[in-house]
């Protein structure tokens, strides 16, 4: 069995030094010991499995401590929060965070937290999704128009290159040629040219080879 400790800190120095004091001091108190510290500078916005802490958790196992110094180490949004502890209680891993004195160590205590951790990332979920929900409809509501815009996009990729393509039109190039020469995929010069109904009374028609 091994035993992690999770220190999600800052450049500041005094940060880390404070969390791992929090650490030894809970971890004597309920005689854990040999840590391995695991340090990851990171903001707390970025996701959890995209951590260092993603990577740690994956490769615990059943009976395997993680300590943490408290909760907003862990995660900065309640509902990654409760995937974290959802995650380790479903791999049997034992969580303690030191200043919430918090122990989901496999006890029955344990298991009825856990019960209840699942429950309200479950509920966490459905706030969140009924919220989306009624922004949207409130938009709507005030007639702004949700999703993508319709229709053809007014700006396209190939507008800067327009006055080569006529050029090399007007020259009596075929689209493969004149593809070649701006460096772009015949298709998307034969759809430019649809598009913006470019024609030359002298480009001459491409033969298919």
């Amino acid at each position: 069995m091994s035993n992690y400790a999770y220190l999600r800190v800052s450049s500041d120095s005094q940060d880390v030094a404070n969390q791992k004091h929090g650490i030894y001091e809970y971890c004597n108190k309920f005689g854990i010991a040999d840590l391995q510290f695991v340090e990851d500078v990171v903001t707390g916005k970025k996701k959890w499995h995209e951590r260092k802490l993603g990577n740690l958790i994956e490769g615990m196992g059943a009976g395997d401590k993680l300590i943490f110094a408290e909760v907003s180490r862990i995660a900065r949004s309640t509902l990654q929060v409760l995937e974290v502890l959802e995650v380790c209680m479903d791999k049997g891993i034992n969580v303690y965070i030191a200043k919430q004195n918090m122990q989901l160590d496999g006890s029955m205590q344990a298991r009825i937290t856990a019960t209840v951790l699942g429950l309200a990332a479950e509920i966490e979920r459905e706030f969140i999704s009924m919220r989306t929900k009624e922004a949207l409809a409130a938009r709507k509501k005030d007639g702004m128009i949700l999703g993508r815009p319709k229709g053809q996009a007014e700006k396209l990729k190939l507008d800067p290159k327009r006055d080569q393509i006529e050029k090399y039109l007007k020259l009596g190039l075929g689209i493969r040629p004149t593809a070649k020469l701006i460096d772009e995929a015949p298709s998307t010069l034969r759809d430019y040219i649809k598009r913006k109904k470019l024609s030359s009374g002298t480009q001459k028609t491409e033969r298919t080879r």
